[in-house]
């Protein structure tokens, strides 16, 4: 009997034996400890974070570069427009994939909330590549071993279908409202309300209309039909209505904004405001400046007060490094904080780990979209009205409105308590508004010149490259330059194609050099929504 067991368990085994040979190598190269699924809410996390994290953090390259602040040592960087290879959002988009998928497996219908807000996140990450280097591979994109060469498709039909992933992402959401259908699960934006992600789908259409403004002639385009048809059609197309129906990043003790007090030993001292920002609220009085910066100590030093404007100085993008490092570092003496420089606010940025929240689609840029196109004759309307509520609505989220403000500094350059002072100013909107460089100068191109320039101050620190997007378009404001921001003092106006292009795509990546820029992938020539 046990000869006849021992028999039997050898054939037994043979048996699995064999039937392990009869697998395929994919079966067999399977990691069972690693999960091939995931719920579709657990992977829109992954890709909301990215939107945030991966565009343009506060205080990062992408703000020295929007001319925000300046970096004044060199050990950790510089102020040059010397960048390389576009930041790569291919890999966020996979996960919209498998978003989609994931919520199809788990039985959802052919149009549902993932798939809605999977349009849009197409939109968003494409445009993001797109404004950076021009043509990328679209049509045949996104479709894993099937085509591991995707050809490179035009910039402006990427475009187009940007602008048709965002009316249907629309539609869709529309529909999925009228049948009761308002959350979304994993959502940590808007705690899903798909109502407000609406909104967010349509002000980010009229970003993407005005960043083709240049492109206003192109009829299959039809950027001006298109951007009256959603001002005419509110019902149709709702738009955020206030502050509170921003897309933006809130900070906590564990997701920290990036200046917090763990940094400032690190980099407080490294990171100077530039003066493009400092300059353009100073020259309008703007108390923004006075929430965001501190007031020079070398200018506190010469007998001016904290409340003076003028005691707000920013460094030049354009100065030599060296110099600024000297300037930024000097020594003013016990008392007072180093520095011929403003350095930002500590008592804002250093005292806490939530700093403020991170727009990425916010109500004050969407305001002046809207006053841009009025002013371009886009759309009938008071180019005007729109401005003043962009500019209330960026004052309104730094503190600033009618009545006496109470401003904080840090006499000595610390955070502690004990470093702090304060001081008050009056402020009223009405003489502020009234002031020649603030005051709408009407549909004309002085006019553009201010709703840019407002544009400009809202995105301080937020909304990823957009300030600079802005100024490439429009020349406005003008950025500064010099031997500090390289490139033979030039803004460079594009990214290069990230360098895996070259050598696992090669044929397409050259044919769409050749086709862009006479085959030269070069920082300094214009992509086709500029030419």
């Amino acid at each position: 009997m046990k000869v006849k067991n021992y028999i039997q368990l050898a054939l037994i085994g043979v048996g699995l034996v064999l039937t392990s040979c009869e697998k395929s190598f994919e079966e067999l190269e399977k990691d069972p400890n690693r999960a091939v699924t995931a719920p579709a809410s657990l992977v829109l996390q992954g890709i909301e974070f990215d939107m945030y994290n991966n565009t343009g953090r506060p205080f990062s390259s992408e703000m020295r570069w929007n001319q925000f602040y300046a970096i004044n040592y060199n050990y950790y960087g510089n102020n040059e427009y010397q960048w390389s290879e576009m930041p790569s959002h291919f890999y966020t988009l996979k996960n919209v994939v498998k978003m989609e998928q994931e919520a199809k497996r788990a039985g959802a219908a052919d149009v549902n909330p993932y798939s809605a807000l999977g349009k849009f996140f197409r939109a968003f990450f494409y445009d993001q590549m797109s404004a950076r280097v021009g043509d990328l591979p679209l049509s045949e994109a996104l479709q894993g071993t099937a085509v591991i060469t995707p050809k490179y498709d035009s910039q402006k039909d990427i475009y187009l279908q940007v602008l048709k992933w965002l009316d249907e992402s629309n539609a869709d959401l529309t529909a999925l409202i009228a049948k009761g259908e308002t959350s979304v699960a994993g959502d940590f934006y808007f705690g899903g309300d798909l109502r407000k992600w609406q909104k967010v789908v349509n002000a980010f259409k009229l970003r993407v209309l005005t960043r083709l403004s240049k492109k206003e002639g192109e009829a299959e385009l039809n950027i001006k039909g298109r951007f009256a048809e959603m001002l005419n059609n509110p019902a149709q197309y709702p738009l955020l209505s206030g502050m509170g129906d921003n897309l933006e990043f809130r900070f906590n003790n564990f997701n920290k904004y990036p200046s917090n007090p763990d940094n400032f030993g690190f980099d407080a001292t490294r990171q100077n405001m530039a003066q493009l920002y400092i300059s353009l609220l100073t020259e309008r009085k703007d108390p923004r400046v006075m929430v965001t910066a501190e007031p020079a100590g070398a200018e506190l030093k010469a007998g001016k007060q904290p409340s003076d404007f003028t005691a707000f100085v920013g460094a030049s993008s354009g100065e030599d490094l060296a110099d600024m490092s000297e300037k930024a570092g000097r020594n003013n003496g016990a008392g007072f904080a180093p520095g011929a420089y403003s350095f930002q606010s500590r008592s804002r940025y250093y005292t806490t780990y939530t700093g403020e929240n991170v727009f990425i689609v916010g109500y004050p840029e969407m305001c002046f979209n809207i006053a841009e196109g009025i002013n371009r004759g886009w759309a009938t309307g008071e180019a005007e009205d729109w401005y003043i509520k962009g500019i209330r609505a960026s004052q309104e989220f730094y503190g600033v409105k009618d009545g006496t403000l109470t401003m904080t500094y840090s006499k000595t350059g610390g955070r502690d308590a004990a470093d702090f002072a304060r001081y008050t100013i009056d402020f009223n909107f009405d003489t502020y508004y009234a002031q020649p460089l603030v005051k709408y100068s009407g549909n004309t191109v002085a006019g553009l010149e201010q709703i840019i320039t407002q544009k400009y101050l809202a995105f301080f620190m937020n909304s990823g490259m957009e300030a600079y997007f802005n100024y490439r378009r429009t020349g406005f404001p003008k950025f500064l330059t010099g031997v500090g921001t390289g490139n033979s003092g030039r803004i460079a106006m594009r990214w290069q194609y990230p360098f895996s292009e070259r050598t696992t795509n090669e044929a397409n990546y050259k044919s769409a050099i050749e086709r862009q820029y006479s085959g030269k992938d070069d920082i300094n020539d214009l992509v086709w929504i500029l030419k």
